[in-house]
């Protein structure tokens, strides 16, 4: 059972997704739910189906006192590395937020503080706190709205199933087809990129 308050009612919660994948943004969601809010199948994100997902998006979205959501591109992932976009990502959508909340509730054990305004940071916190899924699901849901959209660009990576993932299929398409403009440069796109050819 998701607990609805932490400490205010005037919480935001924020979460990220595609922090692991080799194409494409890392997206946040950032969301404060009104007072009494409740929902039977609202959960962490990654324990959801996707219909149920896309289900809850339009519920959320309606219900929210006030809700954002950002993307951070892979030219800024490459410049100032994955952790430091998570950050920025959710910085972003907090202050796309139409209301300031009381108190940040971030799903993780880490988290850049936010000027002004307190934080906790949660360990499992998208299957602990109704803020924190609510903005999983935002996250999730709008990641793979983007990723179905570029994999109509360069179909042979099919990232409308793998989401720029590093899957076995994404690997081959990769070594086959080399990289595009969505992969992220700094990471490590296949495993032998380690081993050098003496």
């Amino acid at each position: 059972m998701l607990k609805d308050f932490y400490k205010f009612s005037d919480e935001a919660g924020t979460d990220e997704a595609g922090r692991g994948c080799l194409a494409g943004p890392v997206t946040a969601g950032a969301i404060i739910l009104p007072e009494g809010f409740s929902n039977s199948i609202l959960n962490d994100s990654k324990q959801l189906s996707e219909s149920k997902r896309e289900l809850l998006r339009p519920i959320l979205e309606q219900e929210a006192v006030t809700y954002a959501v950002c993307h951070v591109f892979e030219d800024e992932i490459d410049k100032i590395n994955i952790l430091n976009a998570s950050f920025l990502a959710m910085h972003r959508a907090l202050d796309n937020l139409s209301k300031n909340p009381k108190f940040i509730l971030v799903d993780g054990n880490r988290f850049k503080p936010y000027p002004s305004i307190p934080h906790e940071c949660i360990i499992k916190g998208d299957g602990k706190y109704m803020s924190i899924a609510a903005a999983s699901i935002l996250a999730k849901t709008y990641r793979d709205e983007y990723m179905a959209k570029i994999h109509e660009e360069f179909p042979m990576y099919n990232w409308k199933k793998n989401k720029g993932y590093p899957t076995k299929e994404h690997r081959e398409a990769i070594k086959k087809h080399g990289l595009t403009k969505y992969h992220r440069k700094s990471f490590r796109q296949l495993p032998e990129q380690l081993s050098l050819d003496i």
